[in-house]
């Protein structure tokens, strides 16, 4: 599902109105019986009481949505009271149309409100709609209209936003006045999400959001070029291929895995069992010394590799006989360590790499290290890390950009861990993936991510479809213990245990 600028989203309205053809006023009734649809799905509760709501209408076309709602909201069910907050010549004309409907087909309590009338008289147990600004918004709210998002938010309300909470722009808040943007317990958005809902620092604003397909040009949509996307079932399904009857363990790869050290072997454990739970068809694991006996036992599928080093990692087997390396999982800092990552850089050609944790905080330091990369490695950094190897960033959107910047810089591909963890490819592509849960932020989680991704480029996937792949399945193995259990009593062996499930799941799907 793509994700397009609010700039490219007014465009695509426009084209449909002409190509469809639809005449405005018809569009947004259709967008406005959508939002109605899935506003019923989460009001109604079973209860047979009438459902007070109060709903906000801003002067444009939001507003004009909004007055279309309060209209095909079921009278029988709710009870609904408008609060006009724009003088009705500072209207959009499509909210100037049906504002008259409303007032011709409907009973519904009007009130004007502005600067000089007292504060809006709102029942507690009444929900609140926001139309008063939609995703065109380009600048902070002010003035009267922060005063009106101010008192929504202190009113305690449950508050659904049409389309995008009022004050939220659809991608970059970073000049955004905070204080004046909506704090929603839902959205409801039209056709496809914003980038904003996407990023971390505007949860507590969105709230839980969904989509409705209000019916925009469809070709149109394929056609406009986007630099970020939301993976979903559907487009992740059909990047996993296959196996033939008579396929055989050599024809999925020879993984190396490079991870643990003392007192931090259970890193190595978890990714080496997610890589072999993934489907590569042999896996090495180097350990050092001490570490032998362990992984013997925990992953008696894998083969060892034994460090000369009795706690740590500080050397690389012969690499020729792997289709892919990963390294960095509970590995440490070490001098030596640092040696050994090195040493494989110097080494290591163009095999495919995905490189973790530890081996992210080494060549943060290392810019080196950096240039030796092969084109298209992984990398699986959350937060920190990636602050670490790019300087500490403000908000999530700057972040992001620097991500990009990265990812094009030095042609690699980068997993940015997180709630809708983006991947991003070599020309700088974002995709937001879908699955997941709070519950998997949780020690070792990252670990398992590692082994999954490793796991689908020694099967020789390109990077870019190994990092979307091991992130679908990785958050949806995730998703499918929490349907059974909860989320705090998630551990990152649990994603490992659902994997299988996982790739049911997808495969269901192709």
């Amino acid at each position: 599902m793509k994700i397009l600028p609010v700039s490219k989203i007014a465009e695509l309205d426009a084209y449909t109105i002409q190509h469809e053809p639809i005449a405005s006023i018809d569009l947004m009734e259709r967008a406005s019986k959508a939002f109605v649809k899935r506003f019923e799905e989460l009001a109604l509760t079973g209860t047979s009481d009438i459902i007070s709501v109060d709903v906000f209408v801003g002067p444009g076309n939001n507003g004009g949505d909004a007055l279309a709602i309060a209209r095909l909201l079921p009278s029988g069910v709710f009870k609904v009271k408008v609060w006009i907050v724009t003088p009705e010549t500072k209207m959009s004309k499509d909210a100037r149309v049906n504002l008259d409907l409303l007032k011709g087909e409907r009973q519904v309590d009007f009130k004007y409100i502005n600067q000089l009338a007292e504060p809006p008289e709102i029942n507690s147990d009444s929900i609140i709609i926001d139309g008063l600004f939609g995703s065109g918004l380009n600048r902070p709210l002010s003035g009267w209209f922060k005063n009106v998002v101010q008192y929504i938010n202190k009113s305690g309300n449950r508050v659904v936003a049409i389309d995008v909470p009022s004050g939220l722009m659809g991608e970059d808040n970073s000049t955004n006045d905070l204080q004046a943007i909506v704090c929603a317990a839902e959205t409801i958005s039209f056709q496809l999400p914003k980038l904003s809902f996407l990023l971390a620092e505007y949860e507590e604003f969105v709230g839980e959001w969904y989509v409705e397909d209000i019916g925009l040009h469809h070709q149109k949509t394929k056609e406009i070029p986007s630099q970020y996307c939301f993976s979903t079932n559907e487009d992740i399904s059909k990047l996993l291929r296959s196996r033939k009857r008579f396929a055989h363990k050599g024809q999925f790869g020879h993984a190396l895995l490079m991870a643990g050290s003392y007192g931090k072997m259970g890193a190595n454990i978890l990714a080496s069992k997610a890589c072999l739970k993934s489907g590569v068809g042999l896996l090495t694991t180097h350990v050092p010394r001490l570490g032998y006996g362990i992984i013997q036992t925990s992953v008696p599928e894998a083969m060892a590799s034994i460090d000369r080093s009795d706690i740590l990692i500080s050397e690389h087997p012969a690499i020729n006989e792997y289709s892919a390396i990963g390294i960095g999982p509970g590995i440490g800092i070490k001098p030596n360590t640092q040696t050994a990552l090195k040493e494989l850089l110097n080494a290591i050609g163009d095999k495919a790499l995905v490189l973790d944790a530890d081996a992210i905080n080494i060549i943060s330091e290392c810019e080196e290290c950096l240039a030796k990369l092969p084109k298209n490695t992984v990398l699986t950094p959350h937060p920190g890390e990636l602050d670490r190897l790019l300087g500490k960033s403000h908000n999530a959107f700057e972040r992001l950009q620097k991500t990009i910047d990265f990812a094009r810089k030095h042609e690699v591909v980068v997993i940015l861990k997180g709630a809708y963890s983006v991947v991003v490819d070599i020309d700088g592509h974002c995709h937001f993936n879908s699955t997941g849960n709070p519950g998997m932020a949780t020690a070792g989680s990252g670990d398992v991510l590692t082994g999954i991704v490793l796991a689908f480029l020694a099967q020789r996937y390109s990077s870019i479809d190994a990092a979307r792949l091991a992130a679908y399945l990785h958050g949806l193995a995730g998703d499918l213990f929490v349907e059974q259990s909860s989320l705090e009593n998630l551990v990152a062996g649990d994603i490992i245990d659902h994997l299988g499930l996982a790739f049911q799941q997808l495969y269901a799907s192709k």
